[in-house]
């Protein structure tokens, strides 16, 4: 009897158990780049070696888009020439720029930008750098655009351009939970790389304190650009995303 009491003891407890094993870090739709790095080594990736040194963790949990267009700016202008200069940090953009909305939202406990809001901040960023760019944007998730199919072939034509050299980045604004299977809500990071051949992109996370860069596959970034943000997300509630290209 007293096995069978302890064996009811152990069934007893297997629905505890189960419920305090904690979820992967990434689910099936992200491989982080620890685990997957060939196509970087394979291929020239120019956007990749010109950006990544540039992209640094969001310095509050709203800043993801200062972070972003921070790395952009920073990776477009170069390594500064002279020992005297420093790479532009997020604080100092942003009062560099001045805008203290921008301020507002990227604040701990902000807001957050909306899609509209990247290419609006990233054209003042280049500007008070002076930066001379040129700003063009896909929001395919936006009312009235254009059917899944024709998306998702956008969506490719864009990252196979962006993949052909470093004169320009691009942001991509999307829901993080679709591709990392965590939180709910829109965030916005830099893109490292198309491999078109696997048909998957890199994204070079600002979000530093959870995630490394990973890879997803299109399809689902397209779903993770173009799912609305939650009603629990404030202003930013019914939010669909897109990419954000800077081009010299």
């Amino acid at each position: 009897m007293r096995y069978v009491f302890a064996f009811s003891l152990a069934l007893l407890a297997l629905p505890a158990l189960a419920e305090e094993t904690p979820p992967p870090k990434l689910g099936p739709n992200a491989v982080p780049i620890t685990l997957d790095h060939a196509y970087l080594t394979e291929a020239p990736a120019p956007d990749f070696w010109a950006f990544f040194p540039f992209v640094k963790p969001q310095f509050t949990s709203s800043a993801c888009g200062v972070a972003s267009i921070t790395a952009a700016v920073t990776g477009l202008a170069g390594l500064p020439p002279n020992a005297e200069d420093t790479v532009i940090r997020q604080p100092e953009l942003l009062e560099k720029v001045g805008d203290a909305h921008w301020s507002e939202i990227s604040a701990e406990e902000g807001d957050g930008i909306k899609f509209d809001e990247l290419s609006l901040y990233a054209g003042k960023a280049a500007e008070a750098l002076g930066l001379k760019i040129t700003i063009d944007s896909f929001h395919p998730g936006a009312p009235g655009a254009m059917p899944e199919p024709e998306a998702l072939a956008e969506l490719r034509a864009r990252l196979a351009a962006n993949e052909a050299s470093a004169d320009d980045v691009t942001m991509v604004y999307f829901n993080q939970g679709v591709v990392t299977g965590d939180w709910d809500g829109p965030h916005v990071s830099l893109v490292g790389a198309y491999d078109a051949s696997r048909d998957r992109v890199l994204i070079l996370e600002v979000d530093q304190e959870w995630y490394v860069p990973y890879w997803t596959p299109v399809p689902v970034l397209l779903t993770a650009i173009t799912r609305p943000a939650p009603e629990d997300q404030g202003v930013l509630a019914g939010q669909t995303g897109g990419l954000v290209r800077l081009s010299r």
